[in-house]
């Protein structure tokens, strides 16, 4: 039995794994560049941010129509359940989506049909975040927010992703305060390959109550300090940072100084079909490169339910953060 555990830095676009890819190729009618499974597998050793997102945009083409979302959504819930995770928020990206002609209604409908079964069929409750792609314009992001209004109900909150160099948080400060009125939760890509001003920019800017990545806070001390004093969580992806070059090797990760400074983390998959392991492979991987105890990955399981937005159902968070403490590792 796996450390129960949420997940709260998914990208589902993310989770699509080769073989799916071909089925919903076949079923679409689109002609992938690719021989077969094993060639297109292959593919997905990139070695840096572009090359995987050149990949990561090229293979949305599969994804058509509602089916092919729930689908989609269906196998990485399958997955993380398996591997422990107790509570998913997953992020998606319309932009890329409405780009190609298929409408914000068709994402979040077969979306929300794989969602609004979970808890029944995999025992993982969800919620869904919209995020914004950052090397796209402002305006893009406003008429995206637009586009989701009748669909409200299902998307919980809005985050910032994609190329963050060049892209500062500020950019998108409008898009921001229109999601605040409309009282969703806010999260944002920040220091991962941008700078730590990256990080205080999303904070004092965009009023994010979550940073996603945040590695480069550690390059000042003040921020660290801040980040400490009001609990910002950081929502860390290891195997991300060493397959997009952020860390040269896990055992040079700094999640074990992270920690011990205080720091509010959690670690998360990110885009687990092609950075190497799902969210219990994340956290097996940690422990192993880099020597972390029993208690510290009970901590990183309590930071996970500590740092979603479950503040709605405070007795699910309970029971999840009870179910984290009688854990008994093997």
């Amino acid at each position: 039995m796996p450390l129960p555990k949420a997940e709260l830095h998914l990208h589902v676009e993310g989770t699509l794994e080769p073989e799916l890819a071909f089925e919903l190729a076949a079923r679409n009618g689109v002609t992938l560049p690719y021989a077969d499974t094993e060639e297109l597998r292959k593919a997905y050793l990139f070695d840096d941010l572009q090359s995987f997102l050149n990949l990561y945009y090229e293979l949305m083409a599969v994804l058509r129509t509602e089916q092919d979302f729930a689908d989609l959504a269906d196998a990485y819930l399958t997955r993380a359940a398996a591997q422990g995770v107790r509570h998913a928020e997953i992020f998606f990206d319309p932009q890329a989506h409405l780009a190609r002609g298929v409408g914000m209604g068709t994402v979040v409908e077969g979306l929300s049909r794989a969602l609004s079964r979970s808890e029944r069929t995999h025992g993982v409750s969800t919620q869904l975040i919209m995020c914004f792609l950052r090397d796209e314009s402002a305006e893009s992001a406003m008429e995206t927010l637009e586009a989701a209004r009748p669909y409200l109900d299902r998307i919980v909150g809005i985050g910032l992703d994609s190329a963050e160099v060049g892209h500062p948080p500020a950019k998108f400060r409008e898009v921001y305060e229109a999601a605040a009125a409309l009282g969703l939760r806010r999260v944002a890509h920040a220091g991962e390959e941008g700078p730590p001003a990256y990080i205080t920019e999303a904070l004092d800017v965009l009023g994010v109550e979550r940073v996603d990545h945040g590695l480069r806070c550690m390059e000042d001390p003040e921020l660290v300090e801040r980040l400490v004093r009001e609990r910002v969580p950081l929502t860390l992806c290891p195997l991300s940072n060493v397959r997009l070059r952020a860390v040269d090797v896990l055992e040079d990760h700094p999640l074990p100084a992270m920690l011990e400074a205080g720091l509010l983390c959690t670690v998360n998959s990110d885009d687990p079909a092609y950075f190497g392991g799902y969210v219990g492979d994340t956290f097996h991987a940690v422990r192993e490169a880099l020597g972390l105890d029993r208690e510290r990955m009970r901590d990183l399981a309590r930071n996970s339910f500590e740092a979603s937005f479950l503040d709605h159902d405070e007795e699910r968070r309970a029971r999840y953060l009870a179910e984290v403490e009688a854990y008994e590792f093997g």
